[in-house]
């Protein structure tokens, strides 16, 4: 871990969290946004695309990674 100047503490890589604010259900979405750099909106978006060409076979995907992926902790 590295320092910051305000005294709080970094990660040497990126980590896919569920992000505490942006959310709209479970913040899944949001954190792979956060993640890959780009707008959360365009992941919902995508997803509800994703879920409409997979008959809906692709919202299966949501609560898994509801499941697998943690929560941010408060102060990172």
């Amino acid at each position: 871990m590295t320092q910051l100047p305000d005294g709080g503490l970094q990660t040497p890589y990126k980590q896919l969290r569920r992000p505490l604010d942006d959310r709209l259900a479970a913040g899944v979405c949001s954190g792979v946004g956060r993640y890959f750099g780009v707008d959360p909106v365009l992941v919902r978006v995508g997803f509800a695309l994703l879920a409409v060409i997979t008959a809906g076979a692709a919202l299966l995907a949501y609560p898994i990674m509801w499941f697998l992926m943690p929560e941010e902790t408060p102060g990172i």
